[in-house]
């Protein structure tokens, strides 16, 4: 059985949008026929309603279902961030911390972000436990796969506080043993994507897990340079993973790179 999914990241509603991007997005969906569609975080850029709400009905018309988890751009830039700081992202999608379980497919969404911290990204107050528990909970030859904003990989040119998330090699053992497949994460707007054995000692261990960051859907400053548009596919069967990278040609949405991972 082959498994299929859409990662965007940082669509940044609210800030130098383009109609063209999105019926484009329309078109590579209907072509690939993803079964899920993630967001993973700064779907909003000031994280106010009518944003939140623009990115939502966005990604709810391609068809597929969606599963969104936040950035630290859809916090409200208001004193409402120190107090309830998730209350309009959950007025729209419900909770910061989703889970999709579809036919070979398991996926769990962890909330990176964090009020009192602009741009860094933390898994405190439970969050990391309970994604571990909720990836145990997948049929056991299910693609396990985990969602936050924050990267745990990044690319070695991208701007220092945009740094990787907090213990990020204790929250990659963790979500390593649980047995997540592939993490997927954003927040940079470049392409990274690594398999764990690429850079990490981990012994004995037969489970690959694969890294994948997502480059940005929006692109809030658009005459920054090495932030390309671009968006991931990820499809998956018993034999391997494979990560295909599409780039915005100015007219649609073409490959740009390809990855195949083992799987085992």
């Amino acid at each position: 059985m082959t498994t299929r999914l859409l990662h965007v990241s940082d669509l940044h509603v609210g800030a130098h949008e383009g109609r063209d991007v999105e019926t484009g997005l329309a078109r590579l969906v209907d072509r690939i026929d993803p079964q899920l569609v993630v967001a993973s975080g700064d779907l909003s850029h000031r994280g106010r309603r009518e944003q939140l709400e623009r990115a939502a009905a966005f990604l709810r018309s391609l068809g597929p279902p969606v599963l969104a988890v936040p950035g630290n751009h859809d916090i409200p830039h208001t004193p409402a961030r120190f107090v309830r700081p998730w209350a309009e992202f959950e007025r729209v999608w419900e909770t910061t911390e989703p889970v999709a379980s579809l036919p070979g497919l398991h996926v769990v969404g962890i909330n990176s972000a964090r009020p009192f911290h602009h741009q860094s990204g933390g898994l405190g107050g439970g969050r990391l436990e309970r994604a571990v528990a909720r990836l145990g909970e997948a049929e056991p030859d299910a693609l396990r796969v985990a969602v936050l904003h924050h990267h745990l990989v990044g690319a070695p040119w991208r701007a220092a506080n945009k740094r990787p998330l907090a213990r990020r090699k204790d929250v990659l053992r963790a979500l390593a043993a649980a047995g997540a497949d592939l993490i997927l994460g954003g927040h940079i707007h470049q392409v990274t994507v690594s398999e764990r054995h690429e850079f990490a000692t981990v012994g004995g261990e037969t489970r690959r897990t694969v890294l994948a960051t997502a480059p940005g859907f929006g692109q809030p400053r658009p005459h920054r340079l090495g932030e390309a548009r671009g968006l991931h596919v990820h499809e998956a069967d018993a034999e391997a993973i494979v990560v295909r990278t599409y780039g915005w040609s100015g007219s649609d949405w073409t490959p740009a790179a390809e990855r195949r991972f083992p799987r085992g």
